[in-house]
């Protein structure tokens, strides 16, 4: 047992870095790449791409899994990334997170009216012990986070330069979403979530 317990951080750490290390990839890439705005973020989806697979081939070997939120992820990644690269088009990649965010919000309405919050099969490992108001209730957090970062996202990349509208997906859309995360675990630990499952960041990346 202590041994377990002894290598859970070093898990738990290399879950993380499977989970956020493609994205930091693409965003150095995207910044130190020697080329102009709309080839470096092609050469940056390409590496996101291949970093994302290997992540999801060192999480089978080395954590004996894909978690549900990985598969997800992957797939957005590679699907996204595929339609990124066929069209090679600035208007195209900017409105990509707004067709992430939208569909995520979209999904999770759903989830809420058809009385199936959808969240508890992807994330019910990470929120141990969460009543079903709860799940109700962060679903329909998430829901309008979401749609809320979909309209955020369509302000900012038609009302400003390409180079701030990169900056903005590091260096807002992230922390917004983090801070997001944080924001509701009081609501959580409330709803019956283990005080030693704290979930931060767990949503997948657009």
């Amino acid at each position: 047992m202590t041994a377990a317990r002894d290598g859970a951080p070093d898990r738990a750490g290399l879950k993380l870095g499977l989970e956020y290390g493609p994205l930091l990839l693409f965003f150095a890439v995207n910044f130190l790449a020697p080329a102009g705005p709309l080839t470096r973020v092609l050469i940056a989806t390409g590496v996101f791409m291949a970093a994302t697979v290997v992540a999801m081939i060192v999480s089978r070997i080395k954590l004996g899994r894909v978690s549900t939120m990985l598969w997800l992820s992957g797939a957005l990644v590679l699907l996204f990334g595929a339609l990124t690269l066929y069209f090679r088009d600035e208007r195209f990649i900017k409105m990509k997170p707004t067709i992430v965010y939208t569909a995520f919000s979209a999904i999770l309405t759903y989830g809420l009216i058809t009385g199936r919050p959808l969240l508890e099969a992807l994330l019910g490992s990470v929120y141990a012990g969460l009543t079903q108001t709860g799940w109700r209730k962060v679903t329909r957090n998430w829901a309008i986070f979401f749609a809320f970062m979909a309209v955020l996202n369509e302000v900012v990349w038609r009302s400003s330069t390409w180079d701030f509208w990169v900056g903005f997906k590091l260096w807002g859309a992230i922390p917004l979403t983090l801070g997001f995360a944080l924001a509701n675990i009081p609501m959580l630990m409330r709803n019956g979530l283990s005080a030693g499952e704290k979930p931060v960041g767990d949503i997948p990346p657009e």
